[in-house]
């Protein structure tokens, strides 16, 4: 048989160049998905992440089928096919392609709702995380099916009319348990705060205890328990206490008006004194303020070195100790509200 010979409309020749380009993008598709998979195991070894495994199962979720038709289709372009022929393989590629981005969705959503569970000690908050992954993967082959149908020519608008009243309908209905999960899940990723840490809300502040579904739970400094909805979290503005590196105390002290101006002058240098005596505290400064209604007022600012509040309250205390048994020993009078009356005869 003659190698120019024509059989559907291509030579062997042409045949040939199709088997080389098979054999030729079968080998690299191989090829990439072996070294891709080995640098993420590499990755892995050295990480304390899992999300690297997630890759991998992503990576090797990709079945040779796909490899062998996607070459097959590539491999087609070489030769002169039959518009039938094309888009039956068009077709079949796209189902391919559909149920592989659909899997790596599915494993990265199982992901999510593991990790999710794995903070939670609450049954029922892991059956409903369980509940909306199915959900959400039914979702994601719906909508795969409807785009496989759509690129068949088949008119899907009616259905997704169909599903678009429905989806309206059932969003309605569950408005705000969706958006509280949805708050859950931008807590969860943004980790504004975690268990143990103290926040305040507004004019409400107590420690995290536990992060839900739709609500979270805080217990305040009075004792009781705190019930915060998840969506309230994500659209107010948190104080993350837990979070400081460092705490400032502000505070002042006030000194009689027949202080000595010397005195005066002396004030600051003792304050900074005693505040850098005082060991985790960093001063930062010391400053005669204003004349008030009954006393000469000196501000003063420093820094803890810890975010704690006892340990806070401590140093002031001592602070404050400090300072009253150095102005007794200096014979600084503090001040305090005093009123002077003449009566005019």
């Amino acid at each position: 048989m003659n190698l120019q010979t024509i059989i559907l409309g291509n030579t062997l020749i042409d045949y040939g160049y199709a088997l080389v380009a098979l054999v030729f993008f079968v080998v690299v598709f191989k090829t990439f998905q072996f070294v891709v998979l080995k640098k993420l195991q590499k990755m892995a070894e050295k990480t304390k992440t899992d999300i690297d495994d997630t890759l991998i199962n992503i990576v090797k979720s990709l079945k040779p089928q796909f490899y062998y038709f996607f070459a097959f289709y590539l491999a087609t372009y070489s030769i002169s096919v039959s518009d039938l022929f094309k888009n039956i393989t068009e077709g079949i590629l796209l189902v391919l392609v559909v149920y592989q981005v659909i899997t790596a969705l599915q494993i990265l959503i199982d992901y999510m709702i593991e990790k999710r569970i794995d903070i939670t000690d609450d049954a029922k908050t892991d059956d409903a995380m369980l509940n909306v992954g199915k959900i959400t993967k039914i979702i994601l082959w719906i909508f795969g099916f409807l785009l496989i149908l759509s690129n068949f020519g088949i008119n899907v608008t009616s259905l997704m009319a169909g599903l678009g009243i429905g989806g309206i309908a059932i969003a309605f209905a569950l408005q705000n348990i969706l958006t509280d999960l949805f708050s859950s899940f931008a807590i969860y990723f943004d980790k504004p705060f975690k268990v143990g840490d103290f926040i305040k809300i507004g004019n409400d502040a107590g420690t995290v205890e536990k992060i839900g579904i739709k609500t979270t739970r805080l217990r305040t400094p009075q004792g009781e328990e705190l019930v915060v909805s998840n969506q309230e979290l994500t659209s107010a503005r948190i104080q993350n206490f837990k979070q400081m590196l460092e705490r400032r105390g502000l505070f002042s002290v006030g000194v009689t008006y027949d202080t000595s101006a010397e005195k005066l002058k002396e004030i600051p240098i003792m304050i900074k004194k005693i505040i850098e005596s005082i060991e985790g505290v960093r001063f930062d400064r010391a400053h005669f303020k204003d004349f008030g209604e009954s006393s000469l007022n000196f501000e003063i600012v420093y820094y803890l070195y810890s975010s704690d509040y006892a340990e806070f309250m401590n140093a002031q205390q001592e602070i404050n100790l400090k300072i009253v048994e150095r102005f007794e020993k200096e014979g600084i009078e503090m001040a305090y509200p005093t009123q002077t009356i003449f009566l005019k005869k």
